[in-house]
C-alpha cells in the first residue's frame, strides 16, 4: 500500500507526527519513506510492506497528512505508475526536465576518441539548438582487446568543452562504483560546466552492487539500459533497486532484444514496448536505435533503417532519443558503421520533430475520442 502525503508536507508538523505515530503502531508492517521532489513541489511518499490486505484502507486515508491511499499493483514500488495517474513522472536536471510528456534527443559519441572530434560534435549540436548529448568516456566491450575509452583521462577536456558549447547534460556509462567519484571530481574541478546522466548499460542491467551506488548517490541522474536477455519486468525490477537505494530519478532506455530474430538488425527493435513502459511507470522512456539497428543500411525510399526505427519509437511517445553520431565514422574506435554523419544531424532532427507532432496529434485524435 502506498501513502502519498499533502505536498510539501513538514514532517515537524502534528499532521505528520499523527499520521507516523498511527502508522508505527501498525502490527506486522513495514515502513519507508520516500521523497519525491518535483518540478513545483515536493511530495512524501509513504510505503507500507506486509499484510496490508487487512488493513482499512478508509481509515488510512483519513488520516490527517494523508492526500490519498493507492494499491501497489506491481512489482516496482518505487517506479510503477500503480494506475494512478497522478503520480509525479520524471524530474529536472541542470535546467533540462526529463517527463513522460516532452521529448530529449541526446545526439553525441558512442565513444571519446579525441578533443577534436568532440568538439566538431559539440559545436553541431549547439548550432542546432540542442543542449544533451551522450560521450562514452568509460565502454565495456566484449572483447578484451577491444578500445574501452579513455576513463577519467578524457573527462576534463569533454566536461570543458561541453560548458563552452551550452551542453546542459552528458549520457555517460559507468560500470563500476569508481567511476561516479572520477566524474564528481572532474565536475567540480572545473566548477560544473555541465551535468552527467550516469548511463547504465545493458551488460549491467543485474550488476545489483552497481545499481545500488548509483541510487545511493543523490547528484546525478541515471539512465538505466534494458538488459539484452532479461525479460522487461526483470529490467524494471533492476530499476527499482535504484529507487530503494533513494534515487528515483531514472529513465528507462529500450535498446533492443539480443536475438538473431532480429536480424539483419544488430538486435531485434522493441519500440513497441515505449507506451507499455509509459503505463506501467512514471520513468521517462528512452529509445537507442544506434544500438537496436547496428548499421547505416537505407531502403529504397533512401531513408535509413535507423531513422525509421527511430520514428517508430517517437510516434509511440518515446521521451527520449539516445543516438550516436561522429564527425569521421570511419576514424571511430566504437560502433563507426552505425553512427549517422554530422550534416545528417539537421534532417534527423526534422525528421524527429515530425514524427513527435504526429505523436501529439494522434494523442489529441484519441483524446478527444475518449471524451
Amino acid at each position: 500500500m502506498l501513502l502519498i502525503l499533502h505536498p510539501d508536507t513538514d514532517e515537524s508538523s502534528e499532521e505528520y507526527r499523527k499520521t507516523s505515530e498511527f502508522l508505527r503502531a501498525l502490527p506486522n508492517i513495514e515502513i519507508r519513506t520516500h521523497v519525491v521532489q518535483g518540478q513545483q513541489q515536493r511530495l512524501t511518499e509513504i510505503y507500507l510492506l506486509g499484510d496490508t490486505h487487512a488493513l482499512d484502507r478508509d481509515e488510512i486515508a483519513a488520516l490527517p497528512a494523508v492526500e490519498r491511499v493507492v494499491r501497489i499493483s506491481e512489482e516496482y514500488r518505487i517506479l510503477g505508475r500503480h494506475k494512478d495517474e497522478r503520480r509525479l513522472a520524471g524530474f529536472e536536471y541542470n535546467g533540462v526536465t526529463f517527463s513522460q510528456h516532452n521529448l530529449n534527443v541526446m545526439a553525441g559519441l558512442c565513444a571519446v576518441d579525441n578533443p577534436a572530434n568532440v568538439e566538431t560534435m559539440l559545436r553541431a549540436l549547439r548550432d542546432a539548438g540542442q543542449v544533451c548529448t551522450r560521450m562514452g568516456a568509460y565502454k565495456p566491450r566484449t572483447n578484451p582487446y577491444s578500445f574501452q575509452g579513455h576513463g577519467a583521462a578524457c573527462l576534463p577536456w569533454v566536461f570543458e568543452l561541453a560548458g563552452k558549447y551550452g551542453i546542459r547534460v552528458i549520457a555517460m556509462e559507468v560500470t563500476h562504483e569508481s567511476q561516479i567519484e572520477e566524474i564528481d571530481t572532474a565536475l567540480e574541478k572545473l566548477g560544473r560546466p555541465t551535468g552527467v546522466m550516469l548511463q547504465i548499460g545493458t551488460r549491467n542491467t543485474q550488476n545489483f552492487e552497481l545499481l545500488k551506488a548509483i541510487g545511493r548517490q543523490s547528484t546525478y541522474p541515471a539512465l538505466l539500459k534494458r538488459g539484452f536477455g532479461i525479460s522487461l519486468n526483470e529490467s524494471l525490477n533492476a530499476a527499482e533497486y535504484l529507487a530503494t537505494e533513494g534515487n528515483t530519478r531514472v529513465v528507462f532506455c529500450l535498446r533492443g532484444m539480443k536475438t538473431d530474430a532480429g536480424a539483419p538488425h544488430r538486435n531485434m527493435v522493441d519500440f513497441a514496448h515505449v507506451p507499455v513502459l509509459k503505463r506501467l511507470t512514471r520513468m521517462p522512456v528512452c529509445i537507442d536505435p544506434s544500438h537496436s539497428v547496428g548499421s547505416r543500411e537505407a531502403a529504397p525510399d533512401r531513408i535509413l533503417d535507423l531513422v525509421h526505427a527511430t520514428a517508430q519509437g517517437v510516434v509511440a511517445g518515446a521521451n527520449l532519443v539516445l543516438v550516436d553520431f561522429h564527425p569521421q565514422p570511419r576514424q571511430a574506435l566504437v560502433d563507426g558503421p552505425q553512427a549517422l554523419l554530422l550534416d545528417e544531424l539537421p534532417r534527423f532532427l526534422d525528421d524527429v520533430a515530425l514524427c513527435r507532432e504526429t505523436y501529439l496529434q494522434r494523442q489529441r485524435l484519441w483524446g478527444n475520442a475518449a471524451c
